[in-house]
């Protein structure tokens, strides 16, 4: 399956901008054979609006709106289905008298150019909750050349529900979805000028919460692998930093394989071929003074001569994720990766296989200690697996050297040195006027 994740930045309102910013992405991409093709949260609208008279002129009619049009001619271009989030307004006229309603949607349009399904976002985030309502819950269905897909916008509720709930996660595993579609507009806390200074590195500790919050399906043995497509977008909006860092990575028998990455501030279009071997793992090793703290790091596999990245993919992926915390607590998942289980020779031990996955426990969360503030500028730091925003004690330093206090500029004519004099002009006069 070939899938298509339009990164870019759109800008608040700014409608024809930001519909002529996504063409120009998929104009110099130019794919070719996409079965799939993912654009982030209110892509066209932008995302940081403050209330709902601010984005009321930009609310669209599913179906009939600018972004449905969008959809319709691209996915007739290339012969592609096409997901696309934009601001809905439901047409309330029937049921009057009533209230209007408003939903962070997301259409999805085959590639015959119809509508086949249209997702209202269900767990809001603030800026959402100025002016949308709440989805009545995630979206599970068909799509054709597709498989059974699930799709969500954003994820956890609130950031307020347990950590253990997961559920998305669960979501996608009770409905067996082959294909998970997160349309985004992810930010970070950090500082826009410092977030941005490396526009072609991922931004790993988003991409690791991401995948935190899908432990149940790294867990899950069910042996089929499931295509998870993270579509997030860039750039900023006054202070909202997106953190960029769309992916698509499979999840099988415990292992993360990464098909392909952007960066945290590159505006491409990634495309990835699922049938291809990944070119990345994601890895999850245990420290070795605190076992129960596990940080991830992108394993790059061995490709031969003939293969190359992923297109779109840029920055280097070795590099690993910082440190960070939430609440002032380091949410760490049980161990997210584990082996393929070898064949037994013996029957009792296959029983036994069996059984202990009919019985499988559910998934257990260690909390570890509160580290002390001594400790932040360790440079052996343990990295949490489910990190949020880091805190600015634990942010690296950047030290810039302070220019010289004066520095002697060489003169047009040059003098030796010995013959300078160590008085300036002024001073000369001075000491002539005295006598």
């Amino acid at each position: 399956m070939r899938i298509g994740c339009l990164q870019f930045a759109p800008q608040v309102g700014d409608v024809d901008n930001n519909l002529n910013r996504a063409d120009s992405v998929l104009s110099k991409a130019n794919p070719d054979d996409l079965d799939l093709l993912v654009l982030p949260e209110l892509a066209f609208s932008g995302y940081n609006f403050k209330s709902l008279q601010h984005i009321s002129p930009f609310l669209e009619h599913s179906g009939s709106g600018i972004t449905s049009l969008w959809a319709r001619t691209t996915a007739l271009k290339y012969n592609c289905n096409v997901v696309v989030g934009y601001p809905e307004k439901v047409d309330v006229s029937d049921n009057w008298p009533t209230s209007p309603e408003y939903y962070n949607s997301a259409i999805v349009v085959n590639e015959d150019g119809e509508t086949i399904a249209n997702y209202r976002k269900t767990f809001l985030y603030y800026t959402d909750e100025t002016w949308a309502l709440e989805g009545q819950g995630f979206f599970d269905g068909p799509i054709p050349g597709v498989g059974n897909a699930s799709m969500g916008i954003c994820d956890p509720y609130r950031f307020e529900a347990p950590w253990h709930d997961f559920e998305f996660a669960f979501h996608v595993l009770e409905c067996e979805s082959n294909v998970v579609i997160l349309s985004m507009a992810w930010m970070t806390r950090e500082d826009g000028r410092m977030f941005s200074r490396m526009p072609n590195e991922p931004d790993l500790d988003t991409l690791t919460y991401w995948l935190t919050r899908l432990e149940p399906l790294i867990r899950a043995e069910n042996g089929d692998e499931v295509i998870v497509i993270f579509c997030n977008r860039t750039g900023i909006e006054d202070d909202a930093v997106y953190a960029g860092t769309s992916a698509v990575v499979g999840i099988q028998d415990g292992e993360v394989k990464i098909y392909g990455l952007l960066g945290r501030g590159e505006k491409e279009l990634l495309v990835v071929d699922t049938t291809n071997p990944p070119y990345a793992k994601l890895a999850h090793r245990p420290e070795p003074n605190r076992p129960s703290v596990l940080h991830g790091e992108l394993q790059m596999m061995n490709p031969s001569p003939a293969s190359s990245t992923p297109t779109g993919s840029g920055g280097s992926q070795s590099s690993q994720p910082k440190p960070s915390q939430q609440n002032n607590e380091a949410r760490t998942p049980t161990d997210a990766k584990k082996s393929p289980g070898k064949p037994h020779s013996s029957a009792n031990s296959s029983k036994d296989s069996v059984a202990s996955r009919r019985v499988r426990p559910s998934p257990q969360i260690q909390i570890p200690p509160l580290q002390d503030s001594s400790s932040l500028d360790s440079p052996s730091l343990p990295t949490p697996t489910a990190p949020s925003p880091t805190p600015l004690s634990m942010r690296p330093r950047l030290i810039i050297p302070q220019s010289p206090s004066s520095q002697i500029w060489p003169s047009s004519s040059p003098v030796p040195q010995s013959t300078q004099s160590t008085h300036s002009v002024r001073s000369i006069l001075s000491n002539q006027s005295v006598t």
